[in-house]
C-alpha cells in the first residue's frame, strides 16, 4: 500500500522552511501532497494560482511530491485520496503546543490518520510566512527566504 502523506498550509508564500520538511517528507514516504487550503475568511497575500504556480515550481522534477488545493477538514481531504499521514513542521516549543493539539484533534476525528512531526533544520526556525509578509509589505527583501527560483 503506497504511504502518502499530505503536508497542509496557505504556503503564503511558500518559505525554505516549507522546502526543508516537503523534501525531507518525501524521503520517508511514497509521496507527499502538498496541500494548499482554501479558507474564504483568511486575506491572502499571493492568489490562489500563484501560491500553486509556487509550490509547483519549487518541487518540479520531484515525481513523488504533487500539490492540490482542498477546503474543508484537511483529515477529510487525507481520507479523500487515500492518505494516512499529515506531516507538519516545528520550528519550536508554541509551534509543538498548537501542532500537538491539532494532531489530537484530528486523531479524535479520524483514527486512521496519524500526524508526524519533523523539527525544522536550526538555520531555518526562524522562517516564518506571517512575518516574511509584512517584511514583503513593508518592501523589504525576502527572496534569500524563499525558494530558488520564485520571483515575487
Amino acid at each position: 500500500m503506497k504511504r502518502i502523506a499530505v503536508f497542509p498550509g496557505s504556503f503564503d508564500p511558500i518559505t525554505t522552511g516549507h522546502e526543508d520538511i516537503v523534501l525531507r517528507g518525501a524521503g520517508l514516504f511514497d509521496e507527499v501532497v502538498v496541500a494548499i487550503g482554501v479558507n474564504t475568511t483568511k486575506n491572502y497575500l499571493f492568489s490562489l494560482e500563484q501560491r500553486m504556480a509556487f509550490v509547483e515550481q519549487t518541487f518540479a522534477g520531484h515525481s513523488n511530491i504533487r500539490v492540490a488545493q482542498y477546503e474543508g477538514l484537511t483529515v477529510e481531504f487525507c481520507k479523500s485520496i487515500g492518505a494516512k499521514y499529515i506531516l507538519r513542521g516545528l520550528r519550536n516549543s508554541n509551534d509543538f503546543e498548537y501542532e500537538s493539539t491539532i494532531a489530537n484533534m484530528n486523531k479524535s476525528i479520524s483514527d486512521g490518520i496519524e500526524t508526524i512531526l519533523l523539527v525544522t533544520a536550526p538555520e531555518l526556525s526562524h522562517v516564518q510566512s506571517t512575518v516574511l509578509r509584512e517584511i514583503y509589505k513593508n518592501n523589504g527583501d525576502i527572496s534569500s527566504f524563499l525558494p530558488k527560483g520564485i520571483q515575487l
